[in-house]
């Protein structure tokens, strides 16, 4: 045996000691759960996140619909200047209660959005990869990490979400954006409408609209929705996956969650912003103030100007920050949890 087919055997050696020390990516939770408990799951989390993050949801609805269809000027009357005066304004005039208003139809929101979101990514990703990249998928097999297939997945499971959950956004943006304080100038943004919960407003919308007007405005919640899920959970994966390859934190610690989740937080404040004025503006209106999605966008910026598809930018940031932190660290929780309730019932 020469030198060359000595060292050839020790490189062959080498490389398969080295392989063999490489542990294989394990599946995750996402991964393990079923769609319905996915679902389930996704929802719970992301309640757990609107409970705290509902009042700066509200600051943000009002910060957006300042200043509708209005050209600005330097000496123009602002009530909401940014989202912590906005914060006190509210409070002082409002209190708690009117901080939090919304907060139950915003449990119904979530529920079907974030269900949907978060449940239907992975089953998504699944289907995607098996007739995109099939020589790439196994049955049964770990889902390889695919950016545009994450990117995809994500806005058809957004879209999904914000087709159910539409009637319950579009009630709680009139919710949101209503007011009792009467004693302030300017005291009331956009067109003000008033519903005592989410089912009275339901009841109120089909009996003078119909079926259809529950779903006014749905068009602009797909483009906005699916853009924000078509940039969270691939940011967050992407982050998450980064972080665990280059050793920079530990696997399932809270730090690597939180990281994660503040990146994909993010990531959806800036795809998502522009969208969401027009959503926020498309739902609060009561006639036909705008045709659909791309009629408001016309007219948004050709009467405000470009910027105003980012007003409320820092409040948007503000909540979709913790948003995101909160529903995704709650999600991983919970995604463990439902893993091992359906374990124990032999699912």
């Amino acid at each position: 045996m020469n030198q060359a087919e000595k060292e050839s055997i020790l490189v062959t050696a080498a490389g398969q000691a080295k392989a063999m020390t490489i542990p294989k990516r394990k599946k995750t939770a996402q991964e393990k759960v079923s769609t319905f408990g996915g679902f389930l799951a996704g929802g719970l989390a992301a309640c757990g996140a609107v409970t705290f993050t509902n009042p700066i949801e509200l600051i943000k609805t009002r910060m957006q619909l300042q200043g509708e269809l209005s050209k600005t000027s330097a000496n123009a009357v602002r009530l909401y200047k940014n989202p912590f005066q906005a914060f006190l304004v509210i409070y002082k005039n409002e209190g708690i209660r009117g901080l939090q208003q919304g907060l139950m139809c915003g449990y119904y929101y979530q529920l079907g959005l974030n269900g949907c979101r978060i449940g239907l990514y992975e089953p998504s990703r699944k289907f995607l990869t098996q007739y995109l990249t099939p020589s790439k998928y196994v049955e049964n097999g770990i889902i390889p990490q695919n950016l545009s297939i994450n990117v995809l997945a994500g806005f058809i499971s957004g879209s999904a979400g914000a087709v159910l959950a539409s009637p319950f956004f579009l009630i709680k943006t009139r919710m949101q954006s209503y007011t009792k304080a009467s004693n302030l100038q300017g005291a009331t943004v956009g067109q003000q409408t008033y519903y005592k919960g989410a089912w009275d407003g339901i009841a109120k919308i089909y009996t003078s609209e119909g079926f259809k007007g529950l779903y006014r405005g749905v068009d602009a919640a797909i483009l906005r929705t699916g853009a924000g899920s078509a940039a969270q959970l691939p940011v967050y994966n992407l982050t998450k996956n980064f972080l665990l390859k280059h050793d920079i934190v530990a696997d399932h610690s809270i730090g690597l969650h939180f990281i994660s989740s503040s990146m994909a937080g993010l990531g959806v404040a800036i795809v998502m912003n522009p969208w969401d004025v027009i959503l926020t503006r498309m739902y609060n209106q009561k006639g036909n103030l705008y045709t659909g999605p791309l009629d408001c966008f016309r007219k948004t910026i050709s009467i405000e100007g470009p910027a105003a598809l980012y007003k409320g930018f820092w409040a948007q940031l503000f909540r979709i920050g913790p948003h995101s932190i909160l529903t995704l660290m709650f999600m991983e929780q919970c995604m463990k949890a439902m893993v091992s309730i359906e374990q124990r019932l032999g699912y």
